[in-house]
This record gives structure tokens, sequence and C-alpha cells, in this order.
């Protein structure tokens, strides 16, 4: 497949201490580099991939990296004594040689929540640079993310397992493949080609064809999924793809709306379940929402439910006023 010119060429640093410990202390899991790699797919191709740690205390994440072609740079730590910046040091110096050796390459995405990082950040953007941050929410400082050009908190990224789902599915996964990727391209470029989707979701998955899904090509399954009203085609040939404006998210949220109403209130960790009851077929990830928080949050931006309460204790209950915008 010919590569675009301008299609950016991406180089990612992880600050994998920093990453590891945020996810771990603020999100009770270990930190998945597949999050990170998923979203920046949208995003442009990924040339290089490097993390820095004292990797004698990241065995299991050391693997997990390995199988994601991420270089491990070993950082460690002397006895007795204190290397807390060396990491991030090393990993300075790394990100500017290869801007300046690299020119080809026009975003750096920088992995930490660590504020110290930030003149990296200027220097990068300083040499033309196009900067990324992705950080822990809990763990990532006020400074860091106004210094980005973009900044992705990493709570979002992640994609929940949907445990009612079984391995015969193989087929709507690729679907959802799909939507979440056309979802990211739309809220990160604007208007998306069919061919620059496809782009994508190989970047994503190298291994995926349309074929798999019992479809002769790419514009037959598009055709497809704009039938069912799950994106609308503009133009001939390689067209202009796009999730808003379609009939399925109309149909859902009349579904979530009913739901709340004729309850009154329904428990957060119960609105699946009730969504589920009502539509056996439903899935966020279909409507291009990485996991149920995110599907919940947008539903709630749209003025369509309220969200009361903290934690497990969160309640869902119909929102105060007429429903708002529609989402992008």
């Amino acid at each position: 497949m010919t590569l675009p010119e301008n299609e950016p060429r991406i180089a990612v640093y992880l600050d994998y201490e920093n990453l590891a410990i945020g996810a771990r202390d603020n999100l009770g899991a270990a930190f998945d580099f597949a999050n990170v790699a998923d979203a920046l797919a949208e995003r442009g191709r990924v040339i290089v991939k490097r993390a820095y740690a004292d990797w004698s205390y990241f065995d299991e994440d050391r693997r997990m990296l390995t199988r994601h072609q991420v270089e491990l740079i070993d950082i460690p730590q002397k006895m007795g004594g204190s290397r807390k910046n060396a990491a991030d040091i090393k990993m300075a110096i790394d990100a500017v040689e290869m801007a300046l050796d690299r020119t080809y390459i026009s975003t750096f995405v920088i992995c930490t929540g660590d504020s110290d990082l930030s003149p990296l950040v200027h220097k990068l953007r300083e040499f033309d640079r196009s900067v990324i941050g992705v950080g822990v929410r809990g763990s990532t400082s006020k400074l860091l993310p106004p210094a980005c050009d973009e900044f992705l908190f990493y709570d979002n990224l992640v994609i929940t397992p949907d445990s009612n789902r079984s391995s015969a599915a193989s087929s709507t996964s690729g679907v959802e493949t799909v939507m979440m990727t056309l979802t990211g391209l739309e809220a990160s470029s604007g208007s998306v080609r069919a061919s620059t989707l496809k782009r994508a979701v190989l970047r994503k998955n190298p291994t995926f064809s349309e074929t798999d899904l019992g479809f002769r090509s790419f514009g037959a399954l598009l055709a497809d999924l704009a039938k069912q009203g799950h994106v609308s085609l503009e133009g001939s040939g390689d067209p202009t793809v796009s999730i808003s404006g379609t009939g399925a998210i109309d149909k859902v949220d009349q579904l979530l709306v009913e739901i709340v109403r004729d309850a009154g209130s329904v428990p957060y960790t119960g609105l699946k379940d009730a969504l589920r009851k009502r539509d056996s077929g439903f899935s966020e990830r279909a409507l291009g929402f990485r996991n149920f928080g995110s599907f919940v949050r947008a539903a709630e931006a749209r003025n369509l439910i309220k969200v009361t309460g903290k934690d497990d204790e969160r309640v869902v209950k119909p929102a105060a006023s007429k429903r708002g915008g529609r989402r992008r």
C-alpha cells in the first residue's frame, strides 16, 4: 500500500515508571501500551517507540512492551543512591537528537505526567514539531497538558474488555475496530476519506481484512455500515466517511432516555445490562466509543442523562432539561 507523503510520522517516548505507578495507584490496573498504540494509530504512522526505566523492577511490563516492538532503554538504579531524573534526562537527550537527525518525523509523543519534561516539549515545538502528551489523569501535573499541542489522558484510552462477548463474535469485533478508528480520526483530523480510514485500521491490526467479514472490498463494508445507519458516506471513488448524523446513535439515544425515564433512576453499574435487556446487540464500541464510561459521559454531555454520586454509588437519572447538541 502506498503511503501519502503528508501522513504524520510519529516517535513515541515513555517515562515508564511514571506511567506504571500512575496507572496502578489511580486506576488499580497495570499500564497497557496497547491502549496508547491504538489511539496513535489514528493519528499517523509510528516510526520509533522507546520506553525508559530500570527494567529489573518491571519484569512483566517488559514482556508486554516487547510484544508491541517497543525498544527498552535500561536506566539502572544505583545501590543506595537516587537516580530519579536519570530516565528523564536520557529521554530528553534522545528525543532532541531524534528531532535533529530525523527531520521526517513530524510528531513526538511524550508519555509522562511529570512536569520536569515540559522543557523538552517546548524545545520540540521550537523545532516545529507537533507534540502529543499522554499521562494518567490522577498523576499528571497541571503544567504539562497546556505545553502540548494535544494531551491524551490514558484513562480515556482504556478499552474495556466485554465479558459478555464470545470468541465467535470476531466479525463484530472487526466492525467495532472500524467504528472506533473512524471516531478517533474524526476527533483528531476532521473529515475522513475511506482510504485514510483503511490505513488507520491496518495500523491497529495489520491482519485486518474485510473479506474475513464477508465483503469483497472495504468500500462494500462501508456501504453496508451506511445501510445499517452506522456511518454516512459522501462522494464516490474515495468517499468521505462520517459517524455523525447516522441513525444508529439516534436509536441508542432514544433507548437510553426511555430506560432512565421509565425507571426514574438506574444504578450506573446496572445501566449497561438494562440497555442489553432492551437491545441484546448493544455495543458501545460499535458506536465508536472505547469503553462504556465514554459512552455515558458523551450522553451526559449531550444532556440526555444526569449522573450523580461517586464510584460504585453513581446513579443515572433523567436530564433536567431538553436534549442538547449532537455528538461528532
